[in-house]
């Protein structure tokens, strides 16, 4: 009876990280063909969605005790999507997903597995599994990196209007795209930069859940603060979105200043950064779904892993950002030794 329950729990966590790993992988896509600028107002206004799926979830859920601490994983993962826009103009949709995918997988599966800040070490019933599966995750973004990219960095567009002032890109008075500082630099250092921040965005990632993961880890101490916490970790999605939304308007309101209150804000971007923010938002409720059905240790390199390959298959089949045998057989060979690697650690538990 247990290893019914235990099997039907397992199919219902791989269920509802499929859907994770679709929606993820496919939340920027319709972002491909808009001008987004410097990327600043596209931000803002993605994890303005964000917060108002949250906001709705949390309604539905009766509006579970709140916890602040919940939002610093928020914080953390607006402070990297402020990246995202410059990382998709210097190396393209395919490449810089599965870099930075490649980041959050090892930084979420080596915090839940070692229990890094503060979190208690979760055990599998087959560590050599589990590392051999890291081990081959490490091995794919290594493999990413030699992976060229052909990226368009601005949408072929005649016209390109601005809802501030309304005048267009194509005036006399429009704003002139080599304005924005990734333009001006040449290929090589184009490359070098992009690769560099989907690394680091990655981190950022990966340490997304690690203030939830502390607060159900502290909910049975006594003398703790969270003490009674709730386990259910859809409960901690709107703290986590009013983290995202209160961090991008700060980052916002910053970009404002610096730019003496002319920030380039295009229309075209406000449906879909509010589509991709539902997107995510939607996909994070069947992520934290999954935990409860899988720790966090095996769905993890499973989402990851998984929203990368989704993403490298748009870039690369319908937007052709990868050309070349070369480049293609690297690719292919790089998405099946993390698909391996995903699969390896999935069944480490079992």
């Amino acid at each position: 009876m247990c290893n019914s329950t235990a099997n039907i729990h397992f199919v219902y966590g791989i269920a509802a990280n499929l859907f994770a790993v679709l929606l993820y992988g496919s939340n920027l896509v319709h972002i491909k063909k808009v001008e987004t600028g410097d990327g600043m107002f596209f931000q803002w206004v993605n994890c303005a969605g964000i917060w108002a799926v949250s906001l709705v979830g949390n309604l539905l859920l009766n509006s579970p005790k709140f916890y602040p601490l919940a939002m610093l994983g928020g914080v953390i993962w607006a402070t990297g999507n402020v990246a995202v826009v410059t990382i998709l103009k210097a190396i393209g949709l395919s490449l810089g997903i599965l870099i930075w995918g490649s980041a959050s997988l090892l930084m979420g599966w080596a915090s839940s597995r070692f229990g890094w800040f503060g979190i208690s070490a979760q055990d599998v019933s087959r560590p050599l599994l589990n590392y051999c599966g890291a081990g081959l995750c490490m091995l794919s973004g290594m493999i990413f990196f030699y992976v060229k990219a052909d990226v368009e960095p601005h949408p072929s567009s005649d016209s390109i209007p601005l809802l501030l002032n309304g005048r267009t890109s194509s005036g006399n008075y429009g704003p002139n795209f080599s304005e924005f500082w990734m333009d001006a630099q040449g290929p090589k250092t184009r490359r070098f930069i992009g690769c560099l921040l989907a690394v680091v965005v990655g981190l950022m990632y990966g340490s997304t859940f690690v203030p939830i993961l502390y607060i159900k880890n502290h909910s049975s101490c006594h003398d703790s603060i969270f003490y009674g916490a709730s386990m259910y970790d859809l409960d901690y999605v709107y703290a986590q979105g009013c983290g995202i939304f209160l961090a991008s308007t700060v980052y916002f309101v910053v970009y404002c200043a610096a730019m003496n209150n002319k920030p380039k804000v295009y229309p075209q971007v406000i449906l879909p950064g509010l589509l991709s923010g539902l997107m995510w938002a939607l996909a994070t409720y069947c992520w934290f779904l999954a935990n409860n059905y899988l720790s966090s240790v095996i769905t993890f390199p499973i989402v990851t892993a998984g929203y990368s390959l989704v993403a490298a298959l748009w870039g690369s089949l319908i937007f052709r950002e990868i050309k070349g045998l070369f480049n293609c057989v690297l690719l292919f060979f790089g998405t099946c030794v993390v698909v391996v690697g995903s699969v390896l650690t999935a069944f480490s538990k079992y």
